[in-house]
């Protein structure tokens, strides 16, 4: 029986010299800060005064806060918009760069659609928040030309409109990662698939359902991973809009964090929060690596 044994190949000492650079910032900017706040998260943490040892006190506190709690509850509702309707625009977009015949008009359209991916979030985020202004706003204003008045409203200072206002930023979504994802995803299938599929007669959408989706299967668990990771540390959009309200209708669990460490001056107990985030951002990156191994054996 022959058996087969994997050919260790010797990397050279000058490649982990190279990465020690690397290594060195990670430590002073990544590993450190995370550490240090779990550190502090066990103290009543005051900068510059002594800070008395509190053991577990700060996560009781937390385990009693209804506010961090229901914050949760947010970021759910985000989560499921942000795998649903954010992925239908960009795979639409997808497809329909796709379906072009022409190489050329390909490259132009992709151009067109990523271009808005150069510029700074936070100037998107203003640009929304003066589209959503009650008064000057471009939204209202156009509903009250075409003489919709009625519907015209405080749309980021209104507890039932204010999450959602805060969802839509940046429709319909497509200059974004999940369109970069899918598109790629598509322009990796081999074009004898698309060919055979032609002969045997399969239409737009059976050829979609059978063809693009699954071949699309990796790349869909990589970005649902990465959607997780992200709203868990969503925060900047509701910060510069709404800090949380109007009565904490946009509350998330980063916006607690800051609110206890620079509104309450609960250093140790926003340290506390930071860890708890800092661990289920750990948590779900660990939780993909193991099944993907596993998908992959």
């Amino acid at each position: 029986m022959v058996t087969s044994r994997k050919v260790r190949r010797r990397v050279p000492w000058g490649v982990y010299l190279v990465l020690l650079p690397t290594f060195a910032l990670l430590a002073a900017f990544a590993y450190y800060p995370a550490l240090n706040g779990m550190i502090h998260s066990l103290f009543e943490w005051r900068p510059g005064f002594d800070s008395p040892f509190t053991g577990l006190e700060n996560y009781r506190t937390m385990l009693g806060d209804d506010l961090w709690w229901s914050s949760f509850r947010n970021i759910g509702i985000i989560f499921v918009w942000a795998v649903t309707l954010m992925w239908v625009f960009p795979l639409l977009a997808a497809e329909l760069v796709m379906s072009l015949s022409s190489e050329r008009l390909r490259f132009v359209f992709r151009t067109l659609l990523i271009l808005p991916l150069a510029f700074p979030a936070v100037v998107n985020v203003l640009l929304w928040q003066f589209m959503y202004d009650p008064r000057d706003g471009v939204i209202n204003s156009l509903l009250r030309a075409v003489g919709l008045d009625g519907l015209a409203g405080n749309w980021i200072g209104d507890p039932d409109t204010a999450l959602v206002a805060l969802m839509t930023i940046g429709f319909p979504w497509v200059a974004s990662l999940p369109f970069l994802v899918f598109l790629s995803a598509l322009q990796n299938v081999p074009a004898e698939i698309y060919q055979a599929a032609e002969v045997d007669g399969a239409g737009r959408l059976r050829r979609f359902w059978s063809i693009d989706l699954p071949m699309m299967l990796r790349d869909v668990k990589l970005l649902f991973v990465l959607a997780v990771i992200s709203v868990l540390q969503y925060g900047m959009q509701a910060h510069i809009m709404t800090k949380g309200g109007p009565d904490n209708a946009t509350q998330v669990p980063v916006l607690r964090m800051l609110d206890a460490a620079f509104v309450d001056t609960s250093w140790g107990y926003a340290a506390t929060l930071g860890t708890v985030l800092f661990a289920l951002t750990l948590g779900v990156s660990v939780l993909a690596l193991v099944l993907g191994r596993k998908a992959e054996a």
